[in-house]
Parts: C-alpha cells; sequence; structure tokens
C-alpha cells in the first residue's frame, strides 16, 4: 500500500513538473512580456578605446534586434603611452559632435595591463549574499579593496555546492582620472570594460558563442582569454624576451598550454589570433605548431560594414559597443562594483491583456444593449412614420366593428324573428275567404288581430296548425254583428320560436 501511494505521489508530481515546464512556462513567459525589452527597444552607444598610443571610437545602434555600427574612428598619441585623461575626454567630445551620438550609452573600455582577472571559489549557501561577500574578500582576492577598486564578476558554474566565480578588477586610481575628465565636458560614463573583454565579445558575436581560445599580438607582448560556453574562463598575459618570430611563437605556445587540458579541448573549437605583429612568418609558426584551427580576425568577416581596411578596425570599441547593444553578451561593468538591481517583474503586457479582456466584456454586455436601443429606436421612428396610417386603420377598424354589429343583429333578428310580411303572408293562407282582418298589431312575440268571420271559433284551430303561430286564444269575447251579418273577432296568439326577451323590440302594426 506505501508502495502504491508513492508511486502515485511521484508520478502526481512528475506530471505536475511536466505541467509547470510545458504549459506554465510559457504563459508566464507571455504574460510578464517587457515590451522594452532589450531584443526589441532601440538604443545607441558609443564606445571609447583605451590603449597605448592609440585611442579608438566606435558608434553603433540596434533597432529591432538589429545591431549596426555606424562610425569607427582612431586618434593617435605619443607612441608606448597612454593618451592623458583631457585628450580622451577632447577626443571623445569631438567624436560625439561628428558622430551625432548625443543620448548614446558611452562605455570606457580600458587596457588589460589595468585590470586583475581572477576566478575564485565559495560555497554556494553564500549565493543570496554573492555581492557582499565579494566587497569583503576582494582584498583577499586581488590586490584591491572594494573601496579602492572598479570591479566586476559573475558566475561561471555551479557544481557540486560549489560557486565558480570570475572576477574583474582594475585600481580606482588608473581609472577615476579619465571618467573626472568625462565628467568635466558633461560626458557621464554608463559603462567600464576592458579592451580583451570587448574583443573576445566581437568574437563570439562573429561565431555565435563557440568556445575558442583568443590571442592578440603586437611586437612585443601579447595576451588573450580562454571564452568556454560564453564567457571567459581564464586569461593570461606577456612580454616576449626575444625577438625573433620562432621565440614569440614558442612563448605564446608555452602560455596557451596549461588551458589546453582534455576538458577544454572536448569543447574548443579553434583559436583566434589579432595580429598588429605584421610578420608572415609568425603567422605560419602559430597556425603550423598549434593543436587547433587558427583564424586569423584581421582576415576575418565581422559582419559589419566599417569604413577603412580591415587591418585599422578598431576591434575593442567594436566589441564595447556590442557587450552595450547585444542582449547575449553577458558582459561585465566594472563601474557597478558588482551591485545590480534586481529586475522588476514586467506585467506591462498583463495589463495591457487585462484591459484587453476589460473592454471586451464590457462591449459583450454593453453591445446587445446597443444594438436592441437602436432597435427601438428604429421601430419608433417607424411608428412616428406611420402614426396617421395607423389613425386610419383604427378608424376603418371601428366603422368595420360597427358595421359587423348592425350586420350581427340584423342576422340575429332574421335568424330569430319571422319577418312581418311572413306573418301576414301566413294570416292570408290560413283565414278563410269569409274573413277579413281589420286590424294586426305584433307586440314582442304575440300577435293580435282583429276582424269579421261567419264564424269566428273556427279560427282557432287553424292558427294552431301554423308553423308561425301556438297558443291561439280570443283577446275578448266576440259577438255578432248583424249590419255585417258576420262575428267580430279580437284573437291574440303568440309567435312560434320567439322568446318573449328576444321579441320586446319587435313591435309593428
Amino acid at each position: 500500500m506505501k508502495i502504491a501511494i508513492n508511486k502515485l505521489a511521484s508520478i502526481t508530481s512528475g506530471s505536475v513538473t511536466k505541467l509547470k515546464s510545458s504549459v506554465w512556462e510559457p504563459v508566464w513567459k507571455i504574460l510578464t512580456f517587457n515590451p522594452t525589452a532589450e531584443i526589441i527597444s532601440a538604443k545607441k552607444s558609443l564606445s571609447v578605446s583605451l590603449d597605448k598610443g592609440t585611442l579608438s571610437v566606435a558608434y553603433g545602434s540596434r533597432f529591432l534586434s538589429h545591431i549596426k555600427i555606424k562610425k569607427v574612428r582612431e586618434y593617435f598619441f605619443e607612441e608606448n603611452t597612454y593618451p592623458q585623461p583631457e585628450s580622451l575626454a577632447t577626443s571623445l567630445a569631438l567624436a560625439m559632435n561628428d558622430f551625432k551620438a548625443a543620448g548614446a550609452d558611452i562605455t570606457l573600455s580600458i587596457p588589460k595591463a589595468w585590470v586583475i582577472v581572477k576566478t575564485a571559489e565559495f560555497p554556494a549557501t553564500v549565493k543570496e549574499n554573492l555581492s557582499d561577500v565579494i566587497s569583503y574578500e576582494l582584498d583577499r582576492l586581488t590586490p584591491f579593496s572594494s573601496e579602492d577598486a572598479f570591479y566586476d564578476f559573475k558566475v561561471l558554474s555551479e557544481i557540486d555546492g560549489k560557486l565558480s566565480i570570475l572576477i574583474l578588477a582594475a585600481k580606482a586610481d588608473l581609472v577615476k582620472p579619465y571618467i573626472d575628465a568625462l565628467i568635466e565636458m558633461g560626458i557621464s560614463i554608463n559603462r567600464v570594460t576592458v579592451n580583451l573583454s570587448g574583443v573576445v565579445t566581437l568574437c563570439n558575436y562573429i561565431d555565435k558563442e563557440k568556445s575558442f581560445i583568443y590571442i592578440e599580438l603586437d611586437e612585443n607582448k601579447y595576451e588573450g582569454a580562454l571564452f568556454l560556453n560564453g564567457n571567459i574562463t581564464n586569461a593570461f598575459s606577456g612580454s616576449f624576451t626575444a625577438g625573433d618570430d620562432k621565440s614569440k611563437a614558442d612563448t605564446v605556445i608555452a602560455c596557451i598550454e596549461p588551458i589546453l587540458t582534455p576538458k577544454n579541448m572536448s569543447k574548443l573549437t579553434d583559436i583566434m589570433l589579432l595580429l598588429k605583429d605584421k610578420s608572415p612568418s609568425l603567422k605560419e609558426l602559430l597556425k603550423t605548431q598549434l593543436n587547433l584551427p587558427v583564424r586569423i580576425l584581421n582576415e576575418t568577416d565581422i559582419k559589419f560594414s566599417v569604413s577603412g581596411s580591415q587591418e585599422e578596425i578598431p576591434y575593442a570599441a567594436i566589441g564595447g559597443v556590442l557587450e552595450s547593444l547585444w542582449p547575449k553578451s553577458n558582459s561585465l561593468n566594472l563601474l557597478t562594483k558588482g551591485h545590480y538591481d534586481a529586475p522588476a517583474t514586467p506585467y506591462t503586457l498583463t495589463i495591457i491583456l487585462m484591459l484587453l479582456i476589460i473592454c471586451m466584456w464590457v462591449l459583450y454586455i454593453i453591445a446587445p444593449l446597443k444594438i436592441e436601443g437602436k432597435k427601438l429606436q428604429e421601430i419608433d421612428r417607424q411608428i412616428m412614420l406611420r402614426r396617421d396610417d395607423i389613425k386610419k386603420v383604427e378608424m376603418l377598424k371601428k366603422e368595420i366593428d360597427a358595421l359587423s354589429n348592425e350586420i350581427s343583429a340584423i342576422d340575429n333578428f332574421k335568424k330569430n324573428s319571422p319577418l312581418t310580411l311572413d306573418i301576414l303572408k301566413e294570416l292570408s293562407t290560413i283565414l278563410p275567404k269569409n274573413a277579413w282582418l281589420t286590424r294586426v298589431r305584433i307586440e314582442g312575440p304575440t300577435v293580435n288581430i282583429e276582424g269579421y268571420a261567419s264564424s269566428a271559433s273556427t279560427l282557432l284551430p287553424k292558427l294552431e296548425t301554423s308553423k308561425y303561430f301556438k297558443k291561439a286564444e280570443f283577446s275578448s269575447p266576440t259577438f255578432r254583428d248583424a249590419r255585417m251579418n258576420s262575428d267580430r273577432f279580437n284573437i291574440k296568439v303568440e309567435i312560434e320560436g320567439i322568446k318573449k326577451d328576444e321579441g320586446e323590440d319587435l313591435k309593428n302594426e
């Protein structure tokens, strides 16, 4: 019994989980869809990249997920030195004016040499307060305290109750003068990133989140990063001690050899090289000695139309624009110091749908009433138009009713009362020729006849045998008129088939 209950509970739990993942989660995503989300909203971004001897600026925009790099520009300064804060602020102000980039988000991309890249592990129990933990532990993990640094972090993985954290930190004294100089020019910085991160983001954008190794080389130094599953998991840099190409190639290979573990090799697809050193032999040495396919970023289509030759493209500045505009960049912003406001659940679409449902419900309730109201108004209008005709019809109806009543009365009279002519005709028929009438008076259901006959007593039987009469009797005594030699009579007889109340109106003489 217990096993059956446990099995039923397991099935129910699995069904609920499947229902939640297959039905509720997609519905919830739709209901909480944000119309202003980065995937569809319009945005402009301008990125300025610092490097020794150069200052690169790129300007781009995003509309309906389409990212476009509109303009790029490079400013050159004294070789092997970084541009001063005032020079950066002036150059950026000129570029913004030329690009007409007012209102764009500004990203400051700093050199990799200014940044400490560190990975660390923490117990998963600190996940809820990770920002505070990183702030507290930063001076242990890096040479800087949280007050003296610009930094950010992200969780790379969570395995066996441990969090793997990537931390990027830069000394505030190096970055803040540039931010202050820009503020004096009326320019507000929205993001601080790293040149290496920007270039890796560009490579990731080109290859759609492949895992690869990025290496940037110039005549005196190199730097790069291991990029796995959409994240920088390791960074490296160094200087060349020898000037020949063979030594440079050996130095780079020795530097990346520790990260070419079997686990990483199973994920890596290729190595992306950015060669600022134009030596053809160095390029060939790296291609032949590295154990992965090698691609040259300088010779790769970056999917953007940029003015100028491909060798002069400011990759770091373009990458900084992508980090701001591309929602999948998963980049870090050192300006935040690891603190982000939790995004509020957007209920805009939910409210819109609810309002639409309410409006439809109101229309569903009101529309029939409005339709019926209009029908009643139309009926009233038709009645008003036909009022005169209706009055005429009513008058005709009254006349018809009056005529019908008269006809009915006549029919009833004809049916229930013999006509006077019929009575007179009957009297003429049944009375003998030697009898004559001096007076006939019809009053209701009775007929009074007066006259003379040779024998008055013979008249009563004759009258009673008639189909029109009954109860014939003398209403007064008869007497013999000697002069006329006849009996004078006065006979009363009832009309057959006429009731007393029906014959009250029947009167004739």
